[in-house]
């Protein structure tokens, strides 16, 4: 099987940047017609340039429903359909004990990061893939795994995307395939704070691969799904983190 995409059409959210931007590269270098979304038109249209092979943008905030369902349906009209959703737009608003969190950072975090995803799918099942099949890859993250003391809210957030990928697998099969990706730490601006200054070197050693990742490493995996060549896989979450969570424990 190839790794191609001719003649699907996918959306990217959180596309002008880092994975997303790397993910809606690789797939329209595979021949899919992408459109790319995000809040900041100036950095989308850059983004688009960059990515080229006709990939087009449109701005939104990915955890309005309004503009989840006014993309859909441009992308929809522009493609001619929707054949992939990648749904990758997250946020961090709030670093801290979960215990301490305030209400509106809370609502905020799974605003974007869970019922966000769980929106744009919903609207793409509606007015596309209910009747024509596709592809939906979550992009959680491996702190959906584990425990942190500063991104207990974040990790919380990931941990019921996985779940909820299981959920919508089980329910939209045969038509619709449904996985996720748990990248681990990769160096994208999203989580600059967690490699830069010596960060990058502290966490590289305590993965067995002796690296941090690269939005390339998660972009190869999201075509690899969306492809033929994962045409038997639903409901199944890919950890990408360098070994992170097999590593020894450090003493």
């Amino acid at each position: 099987m190839e790794l191609r995409l001719d003649g699907r059409a996918a959306i990217v959210t959180g596309g002008s940047k880092g994975i997303g931007k790397a993910i809606a590269a690789a797939y329209a270098t595979a021949g899919a017609r992408v459109l790319i979304t995000s809040r900041k038109a100036d950095q989308l249209e850059a983004a688009a340039d960059e990515v080229g092979h006709g990939c087009t943008w449109l701005a939104g905030n990915a955890g309005d429903p309004d503009d989840a369902e006014r993309v859909i349906a441009t992308a929809v009209d522009q493609l001619g359909g929707l054949d992939i959703l990648v749904n990758n737009a997250a946020t961090n608003p709030y670093a801290g004990p979960l215990i301490d969190i305030d209400g509106p950072r809370w609502d905020k975090t799974m605003q974007v990061n869970l019922t966000g995803p769980l929106v744009w799918t919903q609207l793409a099942w509606r007015q596309a893939m209910q009747t024509g099949g596709g592809v939906v890859l979550n992009i959680s993250s491996v702190g959906g795994m584990s425990t942190s003391p500063i991104l207990g809210a974040y990790d919380v957030s990931k941990a019921a995307l996985i779940h909820m990928t299981k959920q919508l697998a089980a329910e939209l099969g045969p038509g619709v395939r449904v996985n996720a990706l748990c990248p681990g730490l990769v160096k994208t601006d999203f989580a600059r704070a967690l490699w830069e200054g010596d960060g990058e070197a502290r966490v590289a050693r305590s993965y067995p691969l002796g690296r941090l990742g690269t939005p390339a490493d998660i972009a190869g995996a999201a075509l690899y799904l969306a492809a033929d060549t994962g045409s038997w896989i639903t409901g199944q979450t890919l950890v990408l983190d360098g070994g992170g969570l097999v590593a020894f424990a450090q003493g």
